[in-house]
């Protein structure tokens, strides 16, 4: 019998083995000149040297809060429906950690497709803009492949963080070639479509593949893309961050064993949809070669949200206005409130259909509600993970509350996390109108949580299956990444 360690130092040999050897077969057949092809320079061709020091900082900070909330979410019902899942259906394979799991592995990619159903399974996990859930997409693929890779040929902690930035950087330039991609989503689920090739992209550059196959493996991620928002508010979003792990990383590995897709697939093709099938006014432009010194990573410009509840990220902005709002009305001191002294509730928010939900009746659907969010910022000040309980969720004054919403929308108030605001009006019985307005809540880009909040947050998240020591170890081991010879003791403290 193999051991462990053997079995996934075979791997990795077969897999460098075999994109070595069909490097003769696809090289020819994909231009640099291409947009595809300047993906694939890219993915290949950037060098730890070009993370800034900001670079580093936030995206610690996304790896941070990313291996949190993942570690919080493997506590929901969902993960453990999606890890009895995997376990059931498929043979062990005894290589990859799995969250929350200490005694549990997985082969690779299922272990990055539970991972990946964790860190969205709150709605707790970072937004960037235009739309997406970044780092849940591709952290996940990463830390399954370097659990793969054997302990001689670890990746360094830079190594990785250069991979876990090209991922997010692939992410955020699909985004940006669409004018429909800025606004909250109507079509396709963003990470199920960005983050797919985003997971590809990462894997590609972990596992050292050429720039042919880099090419490839997002042209093969770009098949395995896509997810209908229908199933927004479900027990079935989750599994969009999970697939996009999965399949990114197992993109990347078939496309070392020489597998070819069309090499154009990012280009604007004449005739026949490419990547322009997520997004109809697709227009892509070159990656910026990887050697040019002006190469600026979006990450650099435009920071990401971090979430101090678990919900939709549309709710941080009406939740905070309500509570404003509750502090007029009880004072800064706190009290309880009467739903007997409300006569109406008037919410401005944005056009959204998915996230107007005025009686949720599950926990999902609760975390994607305009109007359960205000509803309970009211009654209790703020929104917590208790917040979605069933307990909370079935308050008899929540649902006078939630009767008394109405909802309209204003002209200058779009679906758009970097433009959209919110107002809550509250009418009460005597007549007094109190009204609360947030523009920018505290966790936005343009307000990021400071580095005690955002520690404080992935203590309470890892904490809650962690012990104590673990979870500073960890902290410790994503603080000082770029530091690392090889990332085996963050991997160790997730096992």
């Amino acid at each position: 019998m193999l051991s462990t360690l053997q079995r996934s130092a075979k791997k990795v040999f077969t897999v460098r083995r075999l994109h070595r050897s069909a490097l003769e077969v696809v090289e020819k057949s994909v231009s640099e000149d291409t947009v595809t092809g300047s993906f694939g320079s890219f993915i290949q061709g950037v060098v730890p040297q070009q993370l800034s020091p900001i670079l580093l900082q936030r995206s610690k900070r996304m790896v941070l809060d990313s291996l949190g909330v993942g570690l919080l979410g493997s506590t929901t019902q969902v993960f453990q429906l999606a890890l009895q899942h995997c376990q059931h259906m498929y043979a062990l394979d005894d290589i990859s950690a799995v969250y929350g799991c200490s005694q549990t592995r997985l082969s690779p990619t299922l272990a990055a497709f539970v991972n990946g159903v964790a860190a969205h399974s709150m709605d707790f996990d970072d937004t960037w803009h235009p739309a997406t859930h970044p780092s849940g997409a591709v952290l996940p693929a990463l830390l399954a492949v370097s659990d793969m890779l054997p302990s001689y040929s670890k990746p360094s902690g830079l190594d990785f963080l250069l991979a876990f930035n090209v991922g997010i950087e692939v992410q955020g330039r699909l985004m940006r070639f669409s004018n429909e991609a800025q606004n909250i989503p109507k079509r396709f689920h963003p990470p199920s479509v960005v983050g797919t090739l985003g997971s590809a992209a990462a894997c590609a550059r972990l596992l050292s593949l050429e720039r042919t196959q880099c090419c490839h493996a997002l042209a093969i991620a770009a098949s395995l893309a896509g997810a209908p928002m229908a199933n927004a508010a479900t027990q079935t979003k989750p599994l969009h961050l999970g697939n996009a792990a999965r399949l990114g990383l197992e993109a990347a590995l078939l496309a070392s064993r020489g597998l070819e897709a069309n090499a154009l697939v990012l280009d604007a093709l004449s005739g026949v949809a490419g990547f322009s099938a997520f997004y109809e006014d697709y227009v892509p432009q070159p990656m910026h070669p990887p050697e040019d010194r002006d190469l600026c990573f979006l990450l650099e410009n435009q920071d990401v949200a971090f979430k101090s509840f678990p919900a939709h990220l549309g709710m941080h902005w009406v939740a905070e206005a309500a509570g404003s709002v509750r502090e007029l009305l009880v004072g800064p001191q706190g009290g309880s409130l009467s739903p007997r002294v409300v006569k109406e509730i008037l919410l401005s928010v944005p056009p959204s259909k998915y996230i107007n939900r005025p009686f949720p009746t599950s926990e999902h659907q609760a975390r994607h509600s305009f109007q359960f969010s205000a509803c309970s910022a009211l009654l209790d000040g703020e929104v917590t993970s208790s917040s979605f309980s069933p307990a909370a969720r079935r308050r008899p004054e929540l649902h006078t509350l939630l009767s008394l919403v109405r909802v309209e929308h204003a002209p200058d108030n779009p679906a758009n996390f970097d433009r959209m605001y919110a107002e809550v009006h509250v009418t009460l019985v005597d007549g007094t109108v109190l009204q609360g307005r947030c523009d920018t809540f505290y966790g936005h880009w343009r307000h990021p949580l400071c580095a005690d909040a955002l520690r404080r947050k992935f203590r309470a998240n890892a904490g809650a299956v962690l012990p104590e020591e673990q979870v500073e170890e960890l902290l410790q081991a994503v603080e000082g990444l770029e530091q690392l010879e090889n990332c085996t003791s963050l991997l160790s403290c997730l096992h």
